[in-house]
């Protein structure tokens, strides 16, 4: 799942060596936490939320596979 995440992340953002997804994984759900460089956070929200909603939607049907649920924050 978190290359899945990475995949699509790397090819939003201008600045690929900024990118840092940290995974905390626990009995039934997964939390990614996503940072991105500063300049690349409007990116990867995307007007009122429609891309980072987007990434959420694709993560959580991935997830759903796997009978996990998941979780994505963007940090900046």
């Amino acid at each position: 799942m978190k290359d899945i995440l990475e995949t699509i992340i790397r090819n939003l953002v201008e600045n690929k060596q900024a990118i840092s997804i940290n995974e905390i994984e626990g009995q039934t759900a997964v939390v990614y936490e996503v940072k991105v460089a500063e300049e690349d956070m409007g990116k990867v929200i995307g007007k009122q939320g429609k891309i980072a909603k987007s990434i959420r939607t694709i993560m959580k049907a991935v997830a759903a596979k796997e009978q996990k649920k998941v979780t994505i924050e963007f940090i900046g």
